[in-house]
């Protein structure tokens, strides 16, 4: 398989960043549920958060990278078979799928520093805390967390059922084309 997108299927690259994240925020949302739930004396209650912001952190250096490889390899055409609202459609659920994430983890960068410490990184380095003391900061941008978290959630299941649509109901070569295949 290629290293960049082809103009009939995707490379190896973008494949391993779409799947690798995808499981990253999958884990970080059952990540975040779980620590929630932990009562004071829980020996996580302190790890997990660090842990849910490290990996957040991580995946926030993912995205971009992501963002940079989607200029450098541009991802197929869609499928001419498409019509033109799927086509549409496909743009906007994309581009609701990039905006979220980037919400849902700013969102979490602006808990982490709203009393103005820097976030540790699995500690090897620590992020500054560039914006903090906004009046309640923290329980804003915890409230926008929580409900675009389940909004990622959600709509990243719908893109997975419009895939399989495609590729059980339509049987087309969209969901192909993510897992390498020739289409």
């Amino acid at each position: 398989m290629q290293l960049r997108n082809s103009s009939s299927r995707y490379g190896w690259v973008s494949i391993v960043l779409h799947w690798g994240i995808a499981l990253v925020v999958y884990g970080l949302f059952a990540l975040g549920l779980w620590m929630v739930g932990l009562d004071y004396y829980s020996s996580w209650r302190k790890d997990a958060p660090d842990l849910h912001k490290s990996i957040g952190l991580v995946l926030l250096a993912v995205m971009l990278l992501r963002v940079v490889w989607r200029f450098v390899s541009p991802p197929p055409p869609t499928l001419p078979t498409y019509g033109r609202l799927t086509r549409v459609g496909a743009k906007l659920g994309h581009s609701a799928l990039y905006l979220g994430l980037f919400a849902v983890m700013i969102a979490g960068y602006l808990i982490s520093t709203a009393d103005g410490v820097g976030i540790p990184v699995f500690g090897l380095f620590e992020v500054p805390a560039l914006v903090s003391g906004l009046p309640d900061q923290a329980d804003v941008a915890g409230q926008i967390h929580f409900y675009l978290a389940w909004a990622l959630v959600i709509f990243s299941g719908l893109h997975a059922l419009a895939a399989l649509k495609h590729h059980f109901i339509d049987r087309d070569a969209t969901l192909k084309r993510m897992l390498g295949r020739q289409a």
